[in-house]
């Protein structure tokens, strides 16, 4: 249970994710990261040269490609720089600067890659289709902007475009030192025991429970 749980628990986690690598050439909030880690919200993941990873949440997955820099949102990747791909079957979204990929049916299979690299932004539908939504950083109609800025990227098609309104750099959100270590595998094997414990304190015992469930 102590190998089990944590993985389980972190996956059923909708603001929470595995992240998965090679442990040589990988960030966590600028630490790095073993084998196996969990993240959260506003994690920043970042590949180095010839380094990849790998983040797996329910219903999603995404490859992130050496030299990336993407923060982990629970329900899109907010991408500063690089390329990553991305299947999804629960809608999930890459996000670069005011230009946002959203796959075309949200509750089917999708897969596609994007790729920023000096300020280009490129999408490739690999199945199924996925919009590009471009919104201009300062509107007084957003509605109308973003329909008159909204184009399909079909399965096998590829389009690009001018990231027009990046945002500043992405910094880590968690303090020096304490991703590192809520990520690490000790972290994740003791939230195992602990989860252990409380389930154990209420189903393995045959005295009176907790709490009076029992007529």
């Amino acid at each position: 249970m102590t190998v089990i749980l944590p993985v389980s628990v972190f996956a059923d986690n909708p603001n929470g994710a595995i992240l998965h690598s090679n442990g040589q050439g990988v960030l966590v909030n600028g630490n790095s990261a073993p084998a196996s880690a969990a993240i959260f919200a506003n994690d920043l993941i970042q590949t180095q040269k010839a380094s990849s990873a790998r983040i797996e949440v329910t219903g999603s997955a995404a490859t992130i490609d050496p030299e990336t820099v993407v923060q982990f949102q629970s329900e899109e990747l907010v991408l500063d720089h690089g390329s990553l791909a991305v299947y999804t079957r629960t809608g999930m979204r890459v996000r670069i600067g005011c230009i946002t990929i959203i796959p075309v049916n949200p509750s089917g299979e999708t897969l596609y890659e994007v790729t920023d690299r000096d300020g280009q932004v490129t999408v490739h539908a690999s199945r199924d289709d996925v919009y590009i939504d471009a919104k201009e950083k300062q509107s007084k109609d957003v509605q109308n902007s973003s329909r008159s800025k909204r184009e399909v990227v079909h399965e096998g098609e590829q389009k690009s475009r001018g990231e027009k309104c990046a945002g500043a750099p992405m910094k880590a959100q968690n303090t020096p030192g304490v991703g590192a270590l809520m990520n690490s595998r000790w972290a994740l094997i003791g939230g195992g025991i602990a989860a252990a414990l409380v389930t154990c304190l209420g189903l393995c015992h045959d005295d009176d429970p907790i709490s009076p469930w029992k007529p």
